[in-house]
Parts: C-alpha cells; sequence; structure tokens
C-alpha cells in the first residue's frame, strides 16, 4: 500500500520554512499508553500521517512519543519528515511557566523540539489538574507576557512555531495588537455545522493558519451528530462515491483549513486522507452554507463561561 502524499501549508513567521500537513491526526483525551494506541499511530504513519496533534491536558504525549520512536526505529520516517504540535494547558498559562511547561512536554514526547506549540485556551488558572476546571481557580490571563515566553520557546528552538487555540477574533485582535509575531496557527472547533466564516476570513487577511479540529464534529455526545447524519450531505457523499467524513474535509481544505480528525480505526484513518482526488461543486458548497450553525465545544469551565468566545459565528 503506497503512502498517501498530503499537501503541505507554509506557516507564517515560524523559524525557517515550516510546512505542515494539511491533514493531521488528533489524539483524544482517551488516547492512552495502550498498546493499540502505538499500533494505530504506526499504522498512520504507514498510510502516510505526518502531522500528529497531541496536548498536555489530552494525556497522550507519552503514548504519541513511544509511537513516534519506533516509527523511525522502523525507519518509516526521519523526525524531520514528522509535524508534531502540543499544547500549553491552563495550568501553565502563566509567564514563567511556559518553557518549564514546553520542557516538560518534550521530555515526555521524548523530542528535541516541536514543530508548533499552541496556547490551548485563552485561560489562566491555579496549578491543580481539574476537568472542567472551576471558574473560581481562574487567574487573569496575561496574553502579552505569555506571548512573549512563547516567542522566547522558539528562539531557543524547542518549537518551531508557536499559535493559539480557542481564540476568538476578539482575543486574536488583542493579542495582535500586544505583539510584532503573529500566532502561526489559530486551531478551534469547526466542522460543517460550526463553519465560522467570520474567524475564517479574519485569519486568512492576517495570515493565521486555520486548523479545525472536532472537523467531523464529533467529541461530545449531544444528540444526533449534525454533520455525520445530515441527509444533504449524504446526498453530496453519495454523488461523489465518498463518504460524509471525506466531504466534510474536502470542504475545509477547499476554504484554506487544515484539519486534525481523531480516528483510530484503520480503514476510516485512511478514508480521512483520500480527500484530494475529488472537487466539490458550486451547488454542493450553496448546500453546505445552508447547514443549521452551532457550537459543539462550549468551553472548559464549569459554570461556562459567557465571553470565552465573544459571541464568534
Amino acid at each position: 500500500m503506497a503512502a498517501v502524499k498530503v499537501p503541505t501549508v507554509v506557516l507564517p513567521n515560524a523559524s525557517g520554512e515550516v510546512s505542515m500537513p494539511v491533514i493531521g491526526m488528533g489524539s483524544a483525551p482517551d488516547f492512552t499508553c495502550k498498546k493499540d494506541t502505538k499500533e494505530a499511530i504506526v499504522e498512520a504513519v504507514r498510510q502516510g500521517y505526518r502531522h500528529f496533534d497531541t496536548a498536555t491536558a489530552y494525556g497522550s504525549e507519552q503514548a504519541l512519543g513511544e509511537a513516534l520512536k519506533e516509527a523511525i526505529q522502523l525507519g518509516l520516517v526521519t523526525r524531520q519528515d514528522l509535524f508534531v504540535t502540543s499544547k500549553l494547558w491552563v495550568t501553565h498559562n502563566l509567564p514563567h511557566l511556559v518553557l518549564p511547561a514546553l520542557r516538560k512536554s518534550l521530555q515526555t514526547l521524548q523530542l528535541d523540539y516541536l514543530d508548533l506549540y499552541l496556547i490551548h485556551w485563552p485561560l489562566s488558572s491555579q496549578p491543580k489538574f481539574q476537568f472542567p476546571i472551576d471558574v473560581q481557580d481562574l487567574l487573569p490571563f496575561d496574553a502579552k507576557g505569555v506571548w512573549e515566553s512563547m516567542v522566547e520557546c522558539q528562539k531557543l528552538g524547542l518549537t518551531r512555531a508557536i499559535g493559539v487555540s480557542n481564540f476568538s477574533v476578539k482575543k486574536l485582535q488583542n493579542l495582535l495588537s500586544l505583539t510584532t509575531i503573529p500566532p502561526a496557527v489559530n486551531q478551534v472547533e469547526m466542522n460543517l455545522a460550526w463553519q465560522q466564516k467570520n474567524l475564517r476570513d479574519f485569519c486568512k487577511k492576517h495570515g493565521i493558519v486555520v486548523t479545525a479540529y472536532s472537523p467531523l464534529r464529533k467529541g461530545a455526545s449531544r444528540g444526533p451528530n449534525q454533520v455525520m447524519e445530515n441527509d444533504a450531505l449524504k446526498g453530496i457523499a453519495d454523488s461523489h462515491g465518498k463518504s460524509i467524513a471525506q466531504v466534510s474535509l474536502r470542504w475545509l481544505y477547499e476554504n484554506g483549513v487544515t484539519a486534525v480528525p481523531k480516528s483510530y480505526d484503520k480503514d476510516r484513518m485512511k478514508q480521512n486522507l483520500n480527500i484530494f482526488d475529488f472537487s466539490l461543486t458550486e451547488d454542493d458548497h450553496f448546500k453546505i452554507s445552508q447547514i443549521t450553525q452551532n457550537r459543539l465545544i462550549s468551553g472548559p469551565t464549569k459554570p461556562q463561561l459567557p465571553d470565552l468566545f465573544d459571541d464568534d459565528i
């Protein structure tokens, strides 16, 4: 089986020319050091995945690191072939804790550097790990100080690019007003039932690459899946001889959005990469634009924060 060659996008404001594959493999919080997890990642490498997305909060850094080490030892890839993203959790989202947190992630991943390091949420909290986060444990988020520490991490060569996650247009505007080094990436929930056109347009205007998490609208059990169980999307998928998942990822790709779907099933992993041999029609795009929009992931706090996303739609 020939590995799929995944197109890449060049990240702005990175150290040297950093190319990120437009489709990556996400790792959910249920992603642990089980044998089948490692096997899934090695299989992903065989299929053509080079971009792997993790986070301190997912508890998946160790399993991912072990699997990538195995893939390198098997001669499937070199470290230079891979693109690894991790994220700074809210407990370390303080200027003096960013560098130690990144060093810890690198140690857990058994890597010398990351390709991309993201601020997971525009929130800071007391140093106790809990999910959801009790709002009483939140601290003021020093965006300027934290971002300066992120820039320092990049200058030290510990990460090749830096970015953010779950930042609204308003929060991006604030960050851009505080720095001359914009984030390379903003990773957010994005799928056909949460298309976030305003945010996409803003990021495009400012040269920020958007990465979609929950691109297939999986990740929370709240009634029927408005993407995977959508009749209009089923019709579009059937007309192309593709799956709804492939149509969803293709729509993101055609809109300049990168994506990190989470699947450890061999066939679905393969399917998620095979989106580069067809195109959506103008009519497909129109039908997709009519899908009812609502956010799936409401944030990591309890109770929810009303202004976390600043009413971005």
